[in-house]
């Protein structure tokens, strides 16, 4: 028969671009090849297709077998491409319903026994097809539930590649049950989350995270150690209101390609915290054949954490400065690049120096200054112009642990968020924008509700002293205004632009 043809997805980075496999036989030297820009992995399908294909009583057709994979000059890359080049060219020889396979796309890894295995980033594969009009996905039955997260589309988890074929008409002599492979993490349990009100003693520091959640700022935490800057940065997801549908799928699909099993939309933000020995690779992702997200992809609708960043290289830090401009990550390899989202809450957290004890009452610091510098060093200006927040603690006194026995609860903080939220949302309803962080700095400055000369003059007077950069003034402009939504008020005041310049300079515990 004439040319065959189904459909698969070639993912590039979070993106994905629907790809017809398409397969031919000509009565030449038997051979089974495949074309279209395929990586080594994607090479390697002749056999898997041709042992997988005997092993469930389909053999191919003793002929030459050409697919293509089109479009020809885009990169494809993994073995999700098992399935559809299995299906295409068993089809060849007229064994199946050309027309329902031309309407179904096919995504799968293929064992030599004929099994259907799970492959990374199925989510943003189906969701993919379904966005260009496919109608109908096969993946693997691990696969499934990851698959049927994607609304307006027919998910069939399959097992085989024979129950594929008998999907689509193929005369297939029934098989005895076969045992499905399995995803490796398949069952996950999520630790509880952990309640604002452990938080003893550090009034201040609870009241800045709530300011920072209303209007997604990062923040800055310096301190000796024991002072709580990562109970504080671990307790802010949940204080976070949950992720929308959009947000969720999202923050799924960068688990699904991070290899992660995805059965469930998680409406919990996600919390990345990367030890402080991370590479740059580790932090934005990489790799030479395939791209895998890194901390900043994976945290992104979340808060991304980094403890002890006065110990993380400066060029770790510094690779963080263009996707908190962006909200994207973009990685260059030669032959392709990939995009990832990045729209994350960034947390530090420092020692004051390097053994800690750097201003600590009752403390000794052995650390001589040039050291301290340097330490302190690694955060460097343009990184620090780009903290809204920035927080001095210090350790918990025994009269305030005992004062404070109960503070500030996480759902009392979420409703407070909440509130502030939708009160950003509302004024913000005719621009591009929801959340205080996200608003331009034209418009903060120059729209219809900028502040009067006079409200602004404690900003102005800090700009013309050349202690804050033009960035920094519209930063503490956009914490003002959540600190405005916090009080339930319309209307910026001096107090707000007063109170975001003291945390903007930080505060003391």
């Amino acid at each position: 028969m004439g040319v065959t043809r189904t459909w698969a997805v070639a993912l590039s980075g979070l993106e994905g671009t629907l790809v017809e496999v398409e397969a031919d036989q000509s009565n030449q030297i038997p051979e089974f090849r495949i074309i279209g820009l395929a990586d080594k992995a994607l090479g390697e399908a002749v056999q898997r297709v041709r042992n997988a294909s005997e092993n469930s009583g389909l053999p191919l057709p003793r002929r030459r077998l050409t697919v293509n994979l089109s479009p020809a000059s885009l990169p494809k890359q993994g073995s999700g491409f098992d399935l559809a080049i299995a299906v295409a060219a068993l089809a060849t020889d007229g064994w199946m319903d050309a027309a329902a396979i031309e309407r179904t796309a096919h995504i799968g890894e293929l064992g030599l026994d004929g099994r259907l295995r799970p492959v990374p980033g199925v989510l943003p594969a189906v969701r993919a097809a379904a966005r260009a009009g496919v109608a109908r996905v096969v993946v693997p039955w691990a696969n499934r539930a990851e698959a049927a997260l994607v609304g307006g589309v027919e998910v069939i988890g399959a097992v085989t590649l024979a129950e594929v074929a008998r999907l689509h008409g193929a005369d297939v002599c029934a098989t005895p049950e076969v045992e499905p492979v399995r995803a490796a993490d398949e069952v996950s349990t999520a630790p509880p989350p952990a309640d604002l009100a452990d938080v003893i003693g550090q009034d201040e520091a609870v009241e800045a995270l709530v300011v920072a959640a209303a209007g997604g700022h990062h923040v800055l935490m310096v301190g000796p150690p024991g002072a709580g800057k990562t109970m504080l940065a671990r307790r802010l997801p949940g204080i976070l209101p949950e992720l929308d549908d959009e947000a969720a799928l999202i923050a799924a699909s960068i688990r699904s390609l991070s290899g992660a099993a995805v059965t469930t939309l998680e409406r919990t933000p996600p919390f990345e915290a990367p030890h402080h020995s991370a590479s740059i690779a580790a932090l934005v992702g990489g790799g030479s054949r395939s791209v895998r997200p890194g901390a900043i992809a994976r945290a992104s609708e979340g808060v991304l954490f980094l403890d002890e960043a006065g110990e993380h290289s400066s060029g770790v830090l510094d690779a963080l400065r263009q996707p908190l401009e962006t909200g994207r990550i973009e990685i260059h390899r030669a032959g392709f690049t990939a995009s990832f989202p990045a729209r994350f809450q960034l947390v530090l957290a420092t020692n004051p120096c390097p053994c800690g004890n750097y201003g600590v009452r009752g403390a000794s610091c052995t650390c001589p200054p040039a050291a301290i510098r340097r330490y302190m060093a690694r955060l460097s200006g343009p990184l620090l112009d780009r903290i809204d927040i920035e927080l001095q603690l210090a350790r918990v006194l025994v009269a305030e642990r005992t004062r404070n026995a109960v503070g500030m609860t996480t759902a009392v903080a979420k409703e407070r968020v909440a509130a502030a939220r939708e009160r950003a949302a509302f004024r913000l309803r005719d621009t591009p924008w929801q959340v205080n962080s996200q608003a331009s700095g034209e418009w903060l400055r120059q729209g219809p509700l900028a502040p009067p000369p006079i409200i602004r003059r404690a900003l102005d007077a800090a700009l013309n002293r050349g202690s804050l950069t033009l960035r920094g003034y519209d930063r503490i402009l956009r914490v003002a205004w959540t600190l405005c939504d916090l009080t339930a008020r319309d209307r910026l005041n001096a107090d707000d632009i007063g109170r975001a310049l003291f945390l903007k300079k930080g505060i003391r515990s």
